[in-house]
């Protein structure tokens, strides 16, 4: 979401929508982005920044205190809202984000100054420890609001881990690509250990591959577009009954872009894949297109709305879009 107040942020999102989710303001700085948020959940790994980026480094960095920090006041927020709400040990679903550790380990360095990912044992740890940090961090939501809570797993970088084109820091310095297998393998772990639903997420182009391999788990995907491979693929997702969170809703603002049409877009989707509009009330969740953090803050919130106005009238009556 865009902005620094986490309270305001956290308004908006349990307001407009039924599946709310835990806040991430990457305009506060180091700390509070995407992969700085890790140095708030990774366990027996510490983390420091500096103008380079992300690094493991030793414990007590400021960057992993201001994650911390950035992280409670978060969880503050909503907690105080759905205390208000009385949602509070009602069993609503509540999702939470967290950075996947192939992502991670494409992004921050060894101490040394290499990509975690360039060393097998050191993104092995990285999984050991996302795995360990997330069940903590799902532990204490689940606690503070009585939650059923879904884990959202962030892997933009995913398909550069698979076909190793992950950029090193110098032309000598060079990145193995990662085997799907053994990506699905960590993936597969980090899920079963967790033991909630869990959701993967990738902005960027959809890898079937690893999609047809990766069963059980919903997949947020951005669908405003597809490809005769994407459609083949979407089919897949859907007729084995995993989960598909479209992502649909632009992220700049585009007055054009009513929830009516939101839904018309994916009816006709999946009349072009051939399957039942039906499985649009079923497993289908209308989001954006990727994250809100650049957004207008006026478009951030009528995007959400535009999302949960869409899947009002995908699950009520499909047929008639």
């Amino acid at each position: 979401m865009p902005g620094t107040d986490a309270r305001e942020a956290a308004a908006v999102v349990n307001g407009e929508l039924d599946l709310a989710h835990l806040v991430e303001l990457p305009a506060r700085g180091v700390g509070g982005d995407m992969i700085g948020r890790m140095a708030a959940v990774l366990v027996d790994l510490p983390m420091d920044a500096d103008t380079w980026g992300y690094r493991l480094g030793a414990r007590g960095a400021g960057s992993a205190r201001r994650a911390r920090d950035y992280l409670q006041a978060d969880l503050d927020a909503v907690e105080e809202l759905w205390d208000a709400a009385g949602f509070v040990g009602t069993s609503r679903p509540f999702k939470i984000q967290v950075c996947g550790p192939f992502t991670l380990s494409a992004s921050v360095e060894l101490p040394a100054g290499h990509k975690v990912l360039r060393d097998r044992g050191a993104w092995r740890d990285v999984v050991a420890s996302t795995t360990e940090g997330t069940r903590e961090l799902v532990g204490e939501v689940a606690r503070r609001l009585g939650a059923e809570v879904i884990v959202q797993i962030d892997e933009p970088m995913i398909g550069r881990v698979i076909d190793g084109t992950v950029t090193p820091l110098t032309r000598f310095d060079t990145i193995p690509a990662v085997p799907v297998v053994e990506v699905v393998d960590a993936l597969r772990g980090l899920v079963d250990q967790i033991g909630r639903p869990a959701i993967v997420h990738s902005c960027a182009t959809p890898r079937w591959d690893l999609v047809q391999r990766m069963t059980g788990v919903g997949w947020s995907l951005d669908v405003t577009s597809p490809s005769s491979s994407d459609l083949d693929g979407l089919g897949m997702l859907l007729d084995r009954g995993d989960p598909l969170m479209a992502g649909v809703v632009p992220t700049a603002g585009d007055r054009r872009v009513r929830a009516e049409t939101v839904a018309q877009h994916l009816a006709r989707l999946v009349d072009r894949i051939g399957i039942e509009r039906k499985v649009l009330a079923q497993r289908v969740i209308v989001s954006p297109t990727c994250g809100l953090a650049g957004a207008d803050p006026a478009w951030a919130t009528a995007a959400l709305g535009i999302c949960a106005s869409a899947g009002e009238l995908l699950a009520t009556d499909p047929g008639a879009l």
